[in-house]
């Protein structure tokens, strides 16, 4: 039986069935939100993100073990039924099951900022990550300060360094800072 809201994004225009996205290949990888693809518009292959991501996944994969987290770069969230968002790091439990697709709140999303990123499409994210329950948003300027996103808003990071919620992660921005090279 289709639902009223399948039947209103199939009238979409350009809608892609659920089933579609998730047996197909996007290079880059694709986010998917109510029937529409949309592409990440991070810039991955630029510098700047690429060596802040790179420094984010080390330190936070120096702790993985004895924090209890698992560390993942690019996987999928699915946020909601219909959204699919790609975080450039998700922090996952350690002591839960490894799914294909995570669909059980991560311990942390972490978004690095490129220029082609969009404030309202950040804030847009930071919503549907909150409302599938994730605690800990944090989004990473490489030219700037760092940001957690709480309570709807996006705020610039009031401490340097912090403990994860619902893990023994570390968090610490000049110990990161000093891993981009």
């Amino acid at each position: 039986m289709i639902t009223r809201k399948e039947s209103e994004m199939a009238a979409a225009p350009n809608f892609v069935p659920l089933e579609e996205y998730l047996r197909s290949s996007y290079s880059p990888d694709a986010e998917y939100i109510e029937g529409q693809i949309v592409e990440r518009e991070s810039t991955m292959g630029e510098n700047d993100h690429s060596a802040w991501q790179k420094a984010l996944v080390v330190w936070l994969e120096m702790q993985a073990a004895r924090a209890g987290i698992r560390v993942r770069p690019g996987l999928r969230v699915q946020v909601d039924t219909y959204g699919f968002l790609i975080p450039d790091i998700t922090l996952l439990d350690r002591s839960r099951p490894t799914e294909p697709i995570a669909t059980h709140p991560p311990i942390a999303v972490i978004e690095v900022l490129s220029p082609a990123d969009q404030v309202g499409r950040l804030m847009k994210k930071g919503e549907r990550y909150e409302k599938m329950g994730i605690r800990t948003i944090l989004i990473v300027d490489p030219e700037g300060p760092a940001y957690r996103f709480r309570e709807g808003k996006l705020e610039p990071l009031a401490e340097r360094a912090f403990t994860l919620e619902g893990s023994q992660a570390r968090f610490d921005l000049d110990e990161i800072a000093k891993l981009v090279d």
